[in-house]
C-alpha cells in the first residue's frame, strides 16, 4: 500500500509522526506521506516539523516515508502561493484538499490547485469536465479516498477521470490509527468506486510514479 494522505498531531490527527509511520510500516505500507492540513497561518511550522521528523527516522524503517501537506480551506486566490511555499519549505507532496460534497469548500478550489501544479487533488468531490480535462493537461492525480464523507463521491471522480483518461491515487486521509488500510482493502475500496479490476493496478502504479516523483525533488 502507498498512502499519499495521511494527517499527524501537527495538524488534527491523533498520531506523533513515528508512531503513524510505525503503524504504516505494521499494515504493510510500502510509503506514506504526512500531509498535515496547512493554511497560511501555520506551514512556515508544520512543514518543516515534519521534514525534519522524518529526516531522522528514514535509515530506521522499512517504509519510504516523505514530507508533505495539504493546502485546507484556503481561498483559491491563495492556493498557488501556498503550494510554491509548502514545495520551498521541503514538502515532496503537495495535496490541495478539494471541494468534497460533505464540506464548505470554496468553489474554484479545484481549479486552482490545477492551475498551482498540486501533485494531488484531495476528495474533488463532483468536479467538472472542464477542470477534469485540465488536470490531466498539467498532470494533477485525483484521489479515491477511503475517507468516510469525502468517498461518496468517489464513484463519479472514478467514472469520470476512467471516462477522460485521467490518472487516479488511492490515499486513506488517515487521521486515526483505524483509517490506515491494507492494499487488500484499497483494491475493494476501487472496485466499489467503478474501477474496473483490471484497471486497478494502474491506481497503485500512478502512486509508485508519485513517490518516484517526490524523491527526485531530493
Amino acid at each position: 500500500m502507498i498512502d499519499l494522505h495521511t494527517h499527524t498531531i501537527f495538524s488534527d490527527g491523533e498520531l506523533l509522526p513515528y508512531e503513524l509511520v510505525r503503524r504504516a510500516v505494521a499494515t504493510g505500507y510500502g510509503a506514506i506521506a504526512l500531509t498535515d492540513h496547512a493554511d497560511p497561518s501555520n506551514i512556515d511550522f508544520v512543514v518543516p516539523r515534519i521534514v525534519k521528523a522524518l529526516k531522522r527516522l528514514r535509515e530506521h524503517v522499512s517504509v519510504e516515508v516523505i514530507s508533505g501537506a495539504e493546502i485546507t480551506h484556503v481561498p483559491p486566490k491563495l492556493i498557488p502561493d501556498l503550494v510554491k511555499e509548502a514545495r520551498s519549505l521541503g514538502a515532496k507532496i503537495v495535496v490541495v484538499h478539494g471541494e468534497t460534497i460533505v464540506e464548505p469548500v470554496a468553489e474554484g478550489t479545484n481549479r486552482a490547485a490545477i492551475e498551482a501544479g498540486a501533485d494531488i487533488l484531495a476528495h474533488p468531490g463532483l468536479i467538472t469536465t472542464e477542470d477534469i480535462l485540465f488536470a490531466k493537461d498539467r498532470g494533477v492525480v485525483l484521489e479515491i479516498t477511503s475517507r468516510k464523507g469525502h468517498s461518496l463521491a468517489n464513484g463519479y471522480v472514478a467514472k469520470e477521470a476512467i471516462k477522460f483518461g485521467l490518472s487516479l491515487a488511492i490515499n486513506t486521509d488517515a487521521h486515526a490509527p483505524g483509517d490506515l488500510i491494507t492494499r487488500e482493502t484499497a483494491r475493494k475500496i476501487l472496485i466499489a468506486a467503478g474501477v474496473d479490476e483490471n484497471r486497478v493496478e494502474s491506481v497503485f502504479e500512478n502512486s509508485k510514479l508519485l513517490v518516484e516523483k517526490a524523491l527526485r525533488r531530493g
